[in-house]
């Protein structure tokens, strides 16, 4: 019985949060879904979309942070839902709007209710479910951003042509409060809420301070692995960041591809993004069911180890092998294996750093190696870009390709590092 109850509470949490999720997702985007639509009623340039957009991602960054830090201290349930009704309700107070001002203005407190969402999935995906099963549900779940991103463009389309621009705002704004409202009541934030015996032991305090799992915050942020990781996807994240964000004009300015292919490798890379970060939650779940989480090492670590090498070999191929004369089919092939090989090693920091760290710590430890992570996307940006401008495409390729072979093999010498975050249990087994 307790394991038919097990099961019916995942399947109705975890459709909740991956349903969530998902408008949380496509009500990120309806401004760049709508844009065509809005600039035939109200003018604006260059400028002004640069200004809205950079500041939700602003805001994002910030509140992405934040709310990791605020799901160890409040619950999960409750920052899902209240991010999810504030996304919502900014995207219907948006659609009364007509000026630049107030649109930044909305759009900057879009990016802080969109911060609630993720933070909260983890923690309770933690809780839900088992070591050996939690790297598949958290690929899964990560599946909804793919979803809002494949079919939110063509639905928001539709709707303005149908109705208008601000009709698909107010609905789907509408949409993201009522479903807020069913988050609230379905999901729980552990097994204990519903009287089922939680995934992990109760952690008990005494008057002297903490015991067992429940680490300090200093032994918490001076556990080395956590930098580890955080780096590792600091440059991981940078590096998928700079060819998805400048492959396409390599490929079109350096290598003499039509913009068509340049499209197609990207389509091909997200595709394999795709598969990559499922396969990767799978597989090493499998290795984690076999020799379990320990303290030094991790089995997630020889699968990560070997797809980061994949994306190296990978970037590498591009840059040399590829010509105005190359095989359609080749350009694919590597584009495919170099996202499969990126997007698994992404998902997979973030499964580490939550299952590695202290239970009352684990949506600060997501919270400081995703930020890590931004500030990989930032770097390939304007730097990336400025290398390209003062020698080459190729050069920039070559700086991003060397800096992830000297993490991969830097991550390979540390990879029986203690990986268990904090404290150290007194009796060793």
């Amino acid at each position: 019985m307790a394991s038919a109850g097990y099961g019916y509470y995942r399947t109705t949490i975890f459709l909740a949060m991956f349903v969530g999720y998902t408008l949380y997702c496509f009500n990120r985007k309806t401004f760049s879904f709508v844009m065509p639509s809005l600039m035939q009623e109200i003018k604006l340039d260059k400028d002004d979309l640069g200004l809205i957009t950079s500041c939700q991602s602003l805001a994002y960054a910030i509140s992405k942070f934040i709310s990791g830090v605020l799901s160890d201290q409040m619950s999960a349930r409750w920052l899902f839902s209240i991010g999810l009704l504030t996304v919502g309700g900014i995207n219907v107070v948006f659609s009364w709007s007509s000026t630049v001002a107030v649109f930044s203005g909305l759009w900057f407190l879009n990016g802080l209710g969109q911060g609630l969402g993720w933070p909260p999935c983890g923690k309770v995906l933690r809780k839900w479910f088992e070591p050996s099963q939690f790297g598949t549900w958290w690929a899964i779940l990560s599946c909804s951003m793919n979803l809002a991103g494949g079919l939110g463009p063509i639905i928001a389309t539709l709707m303005a042509q149908s109705y208008s621009w601000r009709t698909t705002l107010s609905i789907s704004g509408l949409i993201c409060v009522i479903l807020s409202a069913v988050c609230l009541l379905v999901i729980k934030n552990e097994p204990g809420d519903v009287g089922l015996p939680n995934m992990e032991p109760a952690v008990k305090k005494s008057k002297g301070g903490p015991s067992g799992d429940d680490s300090t915050l200093k032994e918490f942020l001076l556990s080395p692995y956590l930098w580890v990781l955080s780096l590792g996807y600091l440059v991981v994240f940078g590096v998928k960041t700079a060819c998805t964000d400048w492959g396409q004009l390599f490929l079109i300015q350096d290598k003499g591809q039509s913009a068509l292919m340049g499209s197609s490798f990207m389509s091909a890379l997200e595709i394999g993004g795709l598969v990559g970060s499922v396969a990767a939650g799978f597989l090493s779940d499998r290795a984690v069911a076999r020799h379990g989480l320990r303290a030094y090492g991790n089995p997630r670590h020889a699968l990560l180890l070997s797809m980061m090498a994949a994306m190296c070999a990978s970037l590498y191929l591009f840059r040399v092998t590829v010509s105005a004369e190359s095989s359609k089919i080749w350009i694919l092939s590597l584009g495919a294996v170099f996202g499969f090989s990126s997007y698994g090693p992404i998902a997979l920091f973030g499964v580490i750093a939550n299952e590695s760290a202290p239970s009352n710590y684990c949506g600060t430890s997501h919270a400081i190696v995703a930020l890590m992570a931004n500030v990989g996307g930032f770097l390939s940006g304007l730097p990336f870009s400025t290398i390209a401008k003062h020698y080459s495409w190729d050069m920039a390729f070559r700086v991003a390709e060397v800096t992830c072979a000297i993490t991969t093999v830097g991550f390979f010498l540390l990879r029986n590092i203690q990986t268990k975050m904090g404290r150290l249990a007194k009796k060793a087994d």
